[in-house]
């Protein structure tokens, strides 16, 4: 009996394929075969039919070389939106709202049937029965019903999605408003059938890889677990060279640059009585920026590890073509939005993984080359860890301020800390907002979950130094005004 694929597998399974053929240059004539080498025959495996199926599949690999899905319906659509909705993928969510239960006790009252409004439901001798058609999901039936015998129940996207940036359609299809999705990812995460995905850069990359020999991968400090408790950063650097990176430079750099930077900022603004806020993770700062608008004077004004990594590249090499490599889909959003101009590119570990595999990279073993970063520069990966290496320069540098800093990790708590700055009652000085729960290394896009790379994570974090002012890389970034940037 064949494996039923789940979707992770199906992506993956895409992502490889792709990467294959788009590194032996035949891509453009191979893409129309991937859907009937990963689905053989005519029995279906996960969908109604085996042409759903590989309908399915032929919009992920839209999606893989870069190409938004066909069908796909936007409210709005802002060209740096990175997550899309697959319709074909969307439009077998078997989700009915309103349903009524086996609690249902038929009662004489009939609550249910006087507070609808639309006429959609009726009594029949089982109990109420509520007619799809007609319901216009209001929800007052749910609010009526003395035994709470109707169940409202939410599409996981939309239930998901932290600021409401998800709709459904007259034809049940979830629609994405790009003026107000933030590009978090949760809702990849959330969605069962994988109808939910991010645009790839992943092609390009490999394309640029076969053309130009001064390419540059960065790679963010979650990296670490990933691929198994031997990988550290050292072996992942050497792999990464395998693929036709010129050279590898760790993220974590860039955040050790960061942490020198921010704590100046933090000191100065303190001083002055003006709050702040982290500006590491774009999914808070895109938070921020629109739902919280005035706020935004409060963002540090310091650039990303990521981008602070790609100018340290391009202080080397100015010809330099950087591509970062993380768990973050937001990642994509800030290059396109603001940085593109220095972050050429950007990829996730997943489909990192596919183009070692469709390079047939050896990860059993390798050379380990060495770190750079310091202990404290790998913590950005953690919740807490950007407010753990600002403090750590505080204190390296003498300065003995009593500043408070509220970690907040994930949206909920990041939104719940915003609100108490707009109103005045923030009691912090500083908040360090991480839109993942346990942040990078609860990132959307990891090939591993947290209880499984956290332990070999922390393992090589604490095999690094842990002074960031002698890391005399944290010196070489002036201090760069978040609105003075490359855009498009």
């Amino acid at each position: 009996m064949d494996e039923i694929k789940d979707a992770d597998q199906i992506k993956n399974e895409v992502l490889q394929k792709t990467a294959e053929y788009a590194f032996k240059n035949i891509l453009a004539e191979k893409a129309e075969d991937i859907p009937f080498e990963i689905i053989s025959g005519i029995k279906p495996q996960f969908r109604c039919c085996v042409y759903r199926e590989r309908e399915i599949i032929r919009q992920r690999v839209r999606l893989s070389m870069g190409q938004l899905p066909r069908d796909a319906v936007y409210t709005e659509l802002e060209p740096t939106q990175v997550v899309h909705v697959i319709p074909c993928a969307c439009e077998g969510c078997p989700i009915v709202r309103f349903t009524v239960t086996d609690n249902c006790q038929n009662c004489l009252t009939k609550k249910c049937i006087k507070s609808c409004a639309f006429g959609a439901i009726s009594a029949t001798k089982k109990g109420a029965y509520i007619d799809k058609q007609l319901c216009k999901k209001c929800g007052k039936c749910v609010a009526s019903c003395p035994y709470h015998a109707i169940v409202d129940i939410e599409r996981p996207c939309k239930k998901s999605c932290p600021v409401d940036a998800i709709e459904i359609d007259e034809n049940d299809i979830a629609i994405i408003d790009s003026t107000k999705c933030i590009n978090c990812g949760l809702c990849i995460n959330n969605c069962p059938f994988g109808a939910i995905s991010d645009v790839s850069m992943m092609t390009n990359v490999i394309n640029t890889l076969l053309t130009n020999d001064n390419v540059y991968a960065m790679i963010a400090p979650a990296i670490e677990g990933q691929f198994g408790p031997d990988a550290s950063i050292g072996v992942i650097k050497n792999w990464i060279k395998k693929l036709g990176f010129k050279d590898v430079y760790e993220v974590a750099l860039g955040a050790d640059a960061v942490a020198y930077r921010e704590a100046e900022e933090l000191s100065e603004n303190f001083k002055n009585g003006k709050k702040m806020t982290s500006s590491c993770c774009p999914s808070f700062v895109n938070l921020i920026s629109k739902y919280y608008g005035n706020l935004v004077e409060n963002i540090s004004t310091t650039i990303s590890p990521m981008v602070a990594t790609a100018r340290l590249i391009r202080e080397k090499d100015p010809e330099a073509v950087t591509v970062f490599i993380g768990p973050c889909v937001t990642k994509k959003n800030e290059a396109l939005s603001l940085y593109i101009k220095e972050v050429n590119y950007v990829i996730t570990f997943e489909e990192l993984a596919a183009m070692f595999a469709g390079k047939n990279i050896d990860l059993s073993a390798g050379e380990c080359d060495e770190n750079s970063a310091t202990s404290y520069g790998k913590g950005f990966a953690k919740s807490g860890g950007v407010a753990a290496a600002v403090l750590k320069v505080l204190e390296e540098k003498g300065i003995n301020e009593d500043i408070k800093i509220l970690n907040c990790n994930g949206i909920d708590e990041c939104k719940k800390a915003l609100l108490m700055l707009k109103a005045g009652r923030l009691k912090e000085d500083f908040i360090e907002g991480m839109s993942c729960v346990h942040g990078c290394l609860g990132g959307p896009v990891n090939l591993k979950a947290v209880n499984e790379s956290r332990k070999t994570f922390d393992k090589y974090q604490k095999n690094q130094n842990d002074n960031i002012l002698k890391n005399n890389v944290s010196k070489k970034l002036d201090t760069i005004d978040i609105h003075k940037v490359s855009k498009t």
